[in-house]
C-alpha cells in the first residue's frame, strides 16, 4: 500500500507527501460565502455611489433591458433645487388652504400677462396638490352671443369665490384692458369705461371680504418668440396656439402701451398689481408662490426669510409704472 501511494506521489511531483501531510498548509478553495460577501460588498458600494449621485443626478433607464449600457442621466443642480423648493412651497399652500377652509375665507387670484408668459404653468403648480373641493381655476372662453348682451363683469361675478374657497382666474376681466382694445374686440369707449369702473368693483370686492391678488406676468419679446416656436413643434402644447398669438409679436408695442395705461388706471393701494418677470419660468413660479404665502397668515407657517422673494423677479405695480415711463421717455425698447 505504501509503495502504491509513493508511486502516485511520484506521478504528481507537486502533490504533498502523505507522510508529511500535517506540515503542509491546506489549500482552501473559494467558498461560496466569500463570493456572497464580495457581492454584498459590491452592492453596498453601488448603493453608496447611487446615493451620492442622487444629490445631483436623476437616474433614468438604469434598469432598461433594451439598453446594453447602464447609464445615469445628469440633471442640472438647479432643476433638483427647484423641485425640492417647489414641493416645500406646495406643502405651505396646503397649510394655507386648510386655514382658508377652516375660517371661511374667500380668496381671488387674477393672472394676467402676454401670451406665453407662463400664467398657466404657475397656476398649475399652485393647485397641483390643493384639495379640489376648495380650489378652482376659471379660464373662460370668449363671450357667447348672450353674454355679449350682459353687463361686462357679469360672467366673471358669478365665478367669484364662496367661503372656504380659493379661485384662480387664468385671464380675467382685464381682457378689456389689453387684448380686446389691441385686437379691436371692443371700442375705445368701452375700454375707457372699463378702466374707470374696475377700480370701483375691486374696491367693493376687497371691502366685502375677498382677499384679492393681481399678477401680471411679464415676458420679453425674444422669449415669447421661443415659446411660440415650442408650441408649434411640441404636440402637447399645440392646443395653446391661437390666431391672437400670431399677431402678438407684430403688435408688441401696442400691447405695451395698453399695459402701461392699465397699470396707471388700476394699480390702487387697496388692489395693487404685482409684476412677475417670467423669462425664467421656474423662478417666476417659485417667487409668485412665495409672494402669496408671504402675504397671508396660517398655522405652522415657515420662517419669513424662507418666503423672501427675489426683487428682480417680483416688482410692485408702482415700480413697474416708473420703469415703463423711463423706457417711454428714453425711447428704449419697451418691456413686456
Amino acid at each position: 500500500m505504501a509503495k502504491a501511494k509513493k508511486k502516485k506521489n511520484n506521478e504528481n511531483p507537486e502533490a504533498p507527501d502523505v507522510a508529511n501531510f500535517d506540515q503542509v498548509a491546506p489549500v482552501e478553495p473559494k467558498a461560496p460565502k466569500a463570493k456572497k460577501q464580495a457581492k454584498a460588498q459590491g452592492t453596498k458600494k453601488e448603493k453608496k455611489l447611487k446615493k451620492e449621485l442622487s444629490e445631483h443626478t436623476s437616474f433614468k433607464n438604469i434598469n432598461n433591458k433594451k439598453s446594453k449600457k447602464r447609464q445615469a442621466v445628469w440633471v442640472k443642480k438647479f432643476t433638483l433645487t427647484y423641485e425640492e423648493e417647489l414641493q416645500k412651497l406646495q406643502i405651505e399652500l396646503l397649510k394655507w388652504q386648510k386655514h382658508v377652509i377652516a375660517n371661511d375665507q374667500r380668496v381671488l387670484l387674477l393672472f394676467e400677462g402676454r401670451d406665453a408668459a407662463g400664467k398657466g404653468g404657475t397656476i398649475k403648480r399652485i393647485v397641483e396638490h390643493l384639495n379640489p373641493r376648495g380650489a378652482r381655476v376659471v379660464a373662460l372662453l370668449k363671450p357667447s352671443d348672450r353674454e355679449r348682451t350682459q353687463w361686462y363683469f357679469q360672467r366673471y361675478i358669478q365665478q367669484l369665490p364662496s367661503g372656504g374657497e380659493i379661485v384662480l382666474f387664468d385671464r380675467s376681466w382685464y381682457n378689456r384692458a389689453m387684448v380686446e382694445p389691441t385686437m379691436g374686440f371692443c371700442t375705445d369707449e368701452e375700454n375707457k369705461r372699463f378702466l374707470k369702473d374696475v377700480p370701483l368693483l375691486e374696491s367693493m370686492l376687497v371691502k366685502g371680504g375677498i382677499s384679492l391678488f393681481k399678477f401680471f406676468f411679464s415676458v420679453s419679446k425674444e422669449e415669447q418668440v421661443r415659446r411660440f416656436q415650442a408650441r408649434i413643434t411640441d404636440p402637447l402644447k399645440q392646443y395653446k396656439i391661437s390666431p391672437v398669438d400670431r399677431e402678438a409679436q407684430e403688435r408688441w408695442d401696442d400691447y405695451t402701451i395698453r399695459k402701461f395705461q392699465m397699470l396707471n388706471e388700476t394699480n390702487r393701494t387697496i388692489s395693487p398689481w404685482s409684476i412677475i418677470r417670467s423669462d425664467n419660468k421656474k423662478k417666476a413660479r417659485l417667487n409668485c408662490i412665495k409672494y402669496i404665502l408671504s402675504k397671508v397668515e396660517y398655522n405652522g407657517k415657515i420662517a419669513p426669510e424662507k418666503l423672501q422673494v427675489d426683487s428682480e423677479i417680483v416688482v410692485s405695480g408702482i415700480d413697474e409704472i416708473r420703469f415703463m415711463e423711463d423706457h417711454l421717455m428714453s425711447g428704449m425698447e419697451l418691456p413686456g
